[in-house]
């Protein structure tokens, strides 16, 4: 097929990924096709880890970083150092999505999931400080998103009195994520914050509220997971699917909306739902892309 004048060859369209719903390899395609318009400025110069599940959401899933023996030769890579990495290499070659051909086949690859980091690169692959200030709330059970609500609620209170604006989306699986637009000096001082910000909320609720790792803490609590932001680790990117039993997004939200939640269902979206949304709402995400950010 041909996508904006590149030609690209696409498989097995007809191949069920998520079994529970009959939603087929080349419904995902369409899916990120149609979100394209919104999707791409979110990703746009962060370097792309996949999470492939060439069998579906049932069979077995891997992580890829580095596409150097595969990806074609108009999608642009970018050789990012990776320390410690468990396949021995000290560098990868990451995909970068920077137009719809490349998310096209990125989508062909079976890659449901798009993970990113909260920095850019620069036009000749140096890597910037980052520009993104992330929470990942994550619910011990039995607690749901309608507790990570109440911690996002606060939260956003808290960045507030710094002058930080919030703006909250669901992960797509059990949890959400709190992001703000920021400007930093180092590379660590988002990571420094958001660890003491959470620190603070877990001593101001320490019957909702956990900041550490700890997975013996984590139940009936909100985990506030201040390490996202080292610059090693990514989050599921704005208007991913998620590998769940259904096509779930990670959605983001209107405030009132993490207000009225009552129930783990009501911010539940499936890729239709979706679409539904950014034709009524545009994209909640687009003052991330501003600018003009605070100092943080």
């Amino acid at each position: 097929m041909e996508v904006d004048g590149r030609r690209m060859r696409v498989s097995n369209l007809d191949k069920v990924l998520y079994p529970h719903v009959g939603f087929t390899k080349g419904e995902v395609l369409d899916y990120y096709a149609r979100i394209a318009p919104v999707l791409l400025p979110h990703v746009k110069d962060r370097p792309l880890t996949l999470k492939r599940y060439p069998n579906g959401v049932e069979g077995k899933s891997f992580f890829e970083k580095d596409v150097s023996r595969h990806a074609p030769e108009w999608v642009r890579t970018v050789c990012i150092e990776t320390p410690g990495s468990s396949r021995g290499s000290d560098k990868a070659d990451y995909a970068l999505i920077q137009d719809l051909p490349t998310l096209v086949w990125v989508a062909n690859l079976a890659s449901l999931e798009l993970h990113i980091p909260q920095w850019t690169v620069g036009p000749r692959g140096a890597k910037r400080k980052p520009d993104l200030l992330v929470f990942d709330l994550d619910p011990g059970e039995p607690a749901t998103i309608v507790e990570c609500c109440e911690v996002a609620l606060r939260l956003r209170d808290e960045l507030a009195e710094d002058g930080i604006e919030a703006y909250p989306k669901t992960s797509g699986s059990k949890g959400m994520q709190l992001y703000s637009p920021v400007r930093v000096r180092s590379a660590e001082r988002t990571r420094e914050y958001a660890k003491q910000l959470a620190e603070r909320l877990e001593k101001a609720m320490p019957e909702l509220v956990v900041s550490r790792m700890a997975k013996n803490l984590r139940p009936h609590k909100v985990f506030i997971d201040w390490s996202q932001n080292n610059t090693q680790k990514t989050t599921v990117a704005p208007y991913s699917l998620r590998a769940r039993p259904s096509p779930t997004v990670s959605t983001p939200l209107l405030w009132d909306e993490v207000a009225e939640c009552e129930t783990a269902a009501d911010l539940v979206f499936t890729a239709d739902e979706v679409l539904e949304r950014v034709e009524e709402h545009g994209d909640l995400f687009e003052p991330l892309l501003a600018g003009d950010r605070p100092a943080l």
